[in-house]
């Protein structure tokens, strides 16, 4: 007597009730347009980035390699001069 009765089969809860403000202007979102890229495009931008990074590393190479023969010819003309 005091027992609940449940239903045999349970309704699922409204996923989204309507408002009046979906009723007058619903939302919608802007679509982006598809973008193609070829082939060669791809190719040329990974080509163009290999290169600046040789160029990068032949830059910093030639930096190093210039101070390094700095500090010898210094060191070379300080044993110089003291003679």
């Amino acid at each position: 007597m005091f027992l609940p009765k449940y239903p045999d089969t349970p309704t699922p809860p409204p996923a989204h009730t309507r408002t009046s403000a979906d009723v007058v202007a619903p939302t919608r979102r802007p679509t982006l347009p598809a973008v193609s890229v070829s082939t060669g495009a791809v190719v040329a931008v990974l080509t163009g980035g290999v290169v600046l990074t040789a160029l990068l590393a032949a830059v910093a190479v030639s930096a190093v390699s210039v101070a390094i023969a700095a500090v010898v010819l210094r060191s070379l003309l300080r044993e110089h001069n003291r003679r």
